[in-house]
């Protein structure tokens, strides 16, 4: 079990940067409190042997101050975009570091990219798709360094019923990336 055992201000951070935003709109001057983070990337991945979504689950603290009994969320593997390199390429990475398989670039396809975050940070990410197989498999995953992520299955005959389950918390990401996959693909698999 996971527990807030403090929070304080954050006077160096390595990720984010708190700003205010002064602005105008419509001849008022208004300003904003807002944080500039990276941008990110996020990927559907579909198991064709099992039949099923890969997720990824781990602790958030954020969610954590919000709910103490639970900080865990069910989300698509995802990460952020810290170095120079294609958004595909970071994509790539972040299967094999969170899930454990080797997917190939030219194996991802682009859904869409989008805002996130918008009354905070704006910040942007573009969600991608991929199939696997076990032969793409090359160990177990789990994050990097401090992570602690837990690779999840959602067998595709779940996966509507999870969507709405609030039992599970879990990101609009997901939905969003279920609802394309019903969409688009459901019927080529």
């Amino acid at each position: 079990m996971a527990k807030i055992v403090a929070i304080k201000e954050l006077r160096e951070p390595k990720f984010i940067k708190p700003i205010e935003i002064n602005y105008e709109q419509e001849g008022v001057l208004k300003k904003w409190e807002a944080v500039i983070s990276h941008d990110s990337v996020a990927i559907l991945l579909y198991h064709k042997e099992k039949r099923a979504f890969i997720l990824v689950k781990q602790l958030r603290a954020t969610v954590l101050n919000k709910n103490p009994n639970d900080g865990y969320m069910y989300e698509l593997c995802a990460g952020i975009v810290d170095k120079e390199c294609s958004l595909a390429q970071i994509a790539k990475e972040e299967i094999l570091e969170e899930c454990g398989y080797d997917v190939p670039v030219e194996n991802l396809e682009k859904i869409s990219s989008f805002y996130t975050s918008v009354g905070i940070s704006g910040t942007h990410q573009t969600l991608y798709y991929a199939e696997l197989d076990e032969s793409m498999k090359i160990d177990e995953g789990g994050g990097i360094e401090e992570e602690l992520i837990e690779v999840i299955t959602i067998p595709l005959d779940e996966a509507k019923k999870f969507m709405f389950d609030e039992q599970y918390q879990k990101t609009t990401g997901v939905s969003l990336a279920f609802y394309w996959f019903f969409e688009n693909k459901l019927d080529k698999i």
